[in-house]
């Protein structure tokens, strides 16, 4: 069979729809990126936010119409599948089955319902309603609501973790559990010289604003020597730089009572031939530890960036949020990684206009930012969700209000980095070549060790023949220029 795939939200869900393609094309059916020709088109959601929900409806929506028309098969997986199962079968009917995040195994039976090659898989029955035996709290989010952005699915963290002890659990029964390891079938979604690994899966805290505990379990981390193996595979197949992803990657291997384990993955890592960069996103302030900060230091393939949200600067806003630290230990914190490295790239992320938010916080907020200096910040407003503990608190900043903090936020964020781009020009740096601009397939672009694909500013190559050029390269460069975010690079060795 034919199976078209729309893979929407963060790149630990991306993960998810690549294991998926990878399960069905090793039963034997073939990927396709017509959906208008696909036999089965598999939706895999996002639901943390607003705007993520609203996508993905519109998506099954436009993918349900495309089934009237060519007769096939609808198949809805992710996290809006787990947080509104019931509501998803009933008011679309067109869906002719239902995962969630833990129901990853069962894709085949979703394809192809009684087949051999699901048979083959021990998959359990599929079951549209396999959740925590107390009732929905909501419904799915109505059609055509406006929708505003907030916390990316980077900032889930999260709670002190003094010692290897995992936090109480939070939630009911029943919550998703499957992990995904170095043997599981996966089709690369990403350019051919980089890939995700989650190295754990879930979470165990209590932020106000986030729902994902609900939506993917318990934490839950993979062993060190899948991780590693699984390292091997990819640098088997091309793959130069590892992104490693989780809800808070610091907390990797706490739940497993295994000490110092990111330190411990780390240094593997490093033995692991072809593999050229390896990147760590989502960290948190209170489980990044010196000693994976030594470890980092002391890598030779893990790239000097520390993405690290922490959401506000406000004590009294972090406090209602149910953030761990302060201003002042996130100051320190961050003067400590500096100190250990000094070219350290720093990416972090705010929420504004959450409940009780005032001028005072967002100037606080402010003052905090320029003080810093961070490399990237992503800026986003608060939207007020059902089954979190943010949603009994008043949502009191109107939207616009909102609007207004997110784009003072970041027109000062845009000031202060200018500058720190212009001080770069005369730089000589490795990068790696990302391929053709999507804007001019002439001008290639490429990234430092201090940017991170999809979310981060490019550099654009200059004084550079295309036909010496392909995706996964390594060149040293000189930058030559800065425009606004991006910068401009020649290379030296050419």
């Amino acid at each position: 069979m034919k199976i078209g795939f729309v893979s929407l939200g963060c790149p630990k869900n991306l993960v998810d729809s690549e294991v998926m393609l990878g399960t069905a094309e090793q039963a034997g059916h073939e990927i396709t990126t017509d959906a208008d020709g696909a036999d089965v088109v598999i939706v895999n959601t996002c639901a943390f936010i607003d705007r993520a929900k609203q996508e993905s409806i519109d998506t099954i929506l436009e993918m349900a119409a495309k089934k009237k028309a060519t007769g096939g098969r609808l198949v809805v997986t992710g996290c809006l599948a787990e947080r509104y199962r019931d509501s998803l079968q009933k008011e679309i009917p067109e869906i002719d089955a239902i995962l969630g995040t833990g129901d990853v195994p069962n894709i085949l039976e979703a394809i192809q319902p009684g087949s051999t090659a699901a048979r083959a898989t021990g998959a359990a029955p599929l079951t549209f309603y396999k959740r925590d035996p107390k009732p929905a709290s909501g419904a799915m989010p109505a059609q055509g609501t406006p929708s505003e952005a907030t916390a990316s699915a980077a900032g889930h963290a999260h709670a002190p973790a003094p010692s290897p002890e995992p936090p109480a659990p939070v939630f009911g029964v029943d919550l998703p559990t499957y992990l995904y390891g170095a043997d599981t079938p996966r089709r690369l979604s990403t350019p051919g010289h980089y890939a995700y690994v989650k190295i754990a899966e879930g979470c165990d805290y209590k932020c106000a604003f986030c729902v994902i505990p609900k939506m993917r379990g318990h934490y839950r981390s993979r062993s060190i020597e899948s991780v590693v193996a699984e390292a091997h595979q990819l640098a088997a197949r091309g793959v130069k730089e590892l992104l490693l992803v989780s809800q808070d990657t610091t907390f990797y291997g706490i739940d497993r009572k295994e000490r110092d384990a990111l330190p411990r993955l780390i240094e593997a890592l490093d033995q692991v031939d072809g593999i050229e960069w390896v990147r760590l996103l989502y960290l948190y302030p209170t489980t990044i530890t010196d000693a994976t900060i030594d470890a980092i230091a002391a890598s030779r393939k893990v790239v000097r960036y520390i993405d690290l949200p922490l959401q506000h600067a406000s004590d009294a806003v972090l406090k209602r949020m149910k953030r761990p630290g302060t201003r002042a230990s996130y100051e320190r914190l961050l003067g400590n990684i500096r100190a250990k490295m000094p070219d350290v790239a720093l990416r972090t992320t705010f929420i504004v206009g959450f409940p009780g938010e005032t001028e005072a916080d967002v100037e606080e907020l402010l003052a905090f930012i320029t003080a810093v200096g961070f490399d990237h910040v992503g800026v986003f407003t608060y939207s007020h969700e059902e089954d979190t503990s943010a949603f009994d608190l008043v949502d009191d900043v109107p939207a616009a209000e909102k609007t207004r903090r997110q784009k003072r936020v970041m027109a000062l964020q845009k000031r202060l980095v200018a500058k720190r781009q212009k001080a770069k020009v005369g730089a000589r740096v490795r990068m790696v070549v990302d391929g053709p601009s999507p804007e001019h397939e002439w001008v290639f672009t490429g990234r430092l060790p201090g940017q991170a694909p999809e979310i981060d500013p490019q550099v654009y190559l200059t004084d550079a023949d295309p036909a010496t050029l392909s995706p996964g390269q390594f060149l040293e460069v000189e930058i030559v220029g800065a425009e606004g975010y991006d910068l401009v690079a020649r290379p030296l060795d050419l």
